[in-house]
């Protein structure tokens, strides 16, 4: 679900078993993607300001992320951050490929992406490795925190086979 404005009143309109609208002018609403996606392409909408990434948003999470911390403090991210990343990264991708001009923004905003994943990435095999706060816990997106359980596991049982005893087998 994300944020858009409506851009013009538009009549309740049905699209595969979904109804849209009715939508009015100025007012704020939550809907689906790929319904934001088709309404922005009609004119109909525009995505609220908190629902994009932005190459400064980037930036301010990448400077918190690798110059603010420490490797056992994560912060947290925006709401939806790895969908809101992709789908920056898509969009600048695509820009760059008809204008030059964003060529340069996806190079520096890649190069951030990888960083901030790579940053996080090591924070959470870290962590995983010692007992975290529930705060710490708390400051992991769902996708991290599902990677966070699987390399828990994994470490356990590499644990448990290297203290594995010839009793115990």
């Amino acid at each position: 679900m994300v944020k858009i404005v409506a851009l013009g009143n538009l009549q309740a309109i049905g699209v595969a078993e979904t109804t849209i609208g009715p939508l009015e002018e100025g007012k704020e609403y939550e809907v689906r993607y790929w319904i934001a996606s088709e309404l922005i392409k009609a004119g109909y909408a525009r995505f609220c300001e908190d629902v994009l990434l932005t190459f400064a948003s980037l930036n301010k999470i990448h400077w918190r992320e690798t110059k603010l911390q420490t490797w056992r403090q994560i912060s947290p991210l925006p709401e939806f951050f790895y969908p809101k990343l992709r789908r920056y990264m898509v969009e600048l991708r695509q820009n760059a490929s008809r204008d030059a001009a964003f060529a340069g923004e996806y190079v520096q905003a890649s190069r951030l992406a990888r960083d901030i994943i790579n940053c996080r990435l090591n924070k959470i095999v870290n962590l995983a490795t010692f007992p975290p706060s529930e705060n710490v816990l708390r400051s992991l997106s769902k996708e991290e925190q599902n990677l966070f359980d699987s390399v828990c596991t994994m470490v356990s049982e590499w644990e448990s086979t290297i203290f594995k005893t010839e009793d115990s087998k």
